[in-house]
């Protein structure tokens, strides 16, 4: 088999050009590539991010994905967990040796307590930091629902003529402002012309992650987001209430954000290539061959380049 033959690739593929059973090659990677992180690789880790993926598409049989982001901003894959139980995480976190937890200064992830607790148990010194675009979605959604329900009014209420000129209003809705086509700003004007309560849940929305685009300090940050609170009970509307109470109960690691501006924007890149591996492969279900098709995938050309040999370790 050639240096880097899986990589990018799947077993299937390269049992074909290499004219060798699936099994064989299978066998290979097995043996070549480490299933586990080997520790004494690392000297610090940085940034940790927790996040999960679902094996199967439209169930819940989630795994948690480990991933740390060094001090070169490089990526590492450092476990694949059976499920996103704390005591899982928990017994992870204690298998990392004491020295690299001890540069841990940094774990991101979003507003599941499993993690959140596991990473204050097991790593005290490391602030959490509630990734940004989980709570834009929290908001987003909420915005989004009260849309959905105005839009069944304006459909019952409006003539069917008048109603069409609202063609394209999720899309256009969902946008920020800075970033809408002159259609769309005019079918949101027609839009908030007939509801003006949505008009203002638009403008809180924008609003609210106006905050979390300004360079301010976490307490500056605190003040403006509880300002924003008291200006979405005085405007009357009730579609924010479930998010401000989750707001509030997360206040202080969300707005961690503003220390040092971490997100789990590098997780999510990162599960975003586990899912067009998992679709190239056509589902990976067994964790440890998992772990190996990430690790090669992320690391095997690097490694390749510089041994010029077919093991790797992890």
């Amino acid at each position: 088999m050639p240096n880097d033959p899986l990589v990018h690739s799947t077993v299937e593929d390269i049992s074909i050009k290499e004219k060798m059973s699936y099994d064989s090659v299978l066998g290979v990677m097995e043996r070549r590539i480490a299933a586990e992180t080997e520790w004494s690789r690392y000297t610090a880790i940085g940034r940790l991010g927790l996040d999960e993926i679902a094996l199967k598409k439209g169930h819940r049989d989630f795994v948690t994905i480990v991933t740390g982001r060094l001090e070169n901003d490089r990526i590492v894959l450092l476990g694949v967990l059976p499920d996103r139980k704390k005591d899982t995480v928990v017994d992870f976190l204690r298998s990392i040796p004491i020295r690299l937890v001890k540069t841990i200064d940094t774990v991101c992830c979003d507003m599941y307590e499993g993690y959140t607790e596991a990473a204050r148990a097991e790593l005290p010194n490391a602030k959490i930091v509630i990734d940004r675009f989980h709570v834009t979605q929290h908001y987003s959604m909420a915005a989004d629902k009260l849309r959905q329900v105005e839009l069944k009014r304006l459909k019952k209420e409006l003539p069917q003529e008048e109603y069409q000129l609202l063609k394209g209003n999720m899309w256009a809705f969902r946008k920020k402002k800075a970033d809408l086509t002159p259609k769309e700003r005019r079918v949101l004007r027609k839009l908030f012309s007939h509801s003006p309560d949505l008009k203002r849940a638009y403008q809180l929305r924008e609003q609210l992650t106006a905050i979390f685009e300004l360079n301010i300090t976490k307490s500056t940050a605190k003040r403006k987001i509880h300002a924003w609170i008291k200006r979405v009970q005085k405007s009357g509307l009730t579609c924010f209430d479930l998010f401000i109470k989750t707001l509030l109960n997360w206040l202080e690691d969300i707005t961690n954000f503003f220390i040092t501006r971490d997100t789990s924007g590098f997780v999510e890149g990162f599960n975003n290539k586990i899912k067009v591996l998992k679709r190239r492969c056509y589902g990976i279900f067994n964790l440890q061959h998992l772990y190996q098709r990430i690790y090669l995938d992320l690391e095997g050309y690097r490694l390749f380049a510089a041994h010029g040999v077919t093991t790797i370790c992890g």
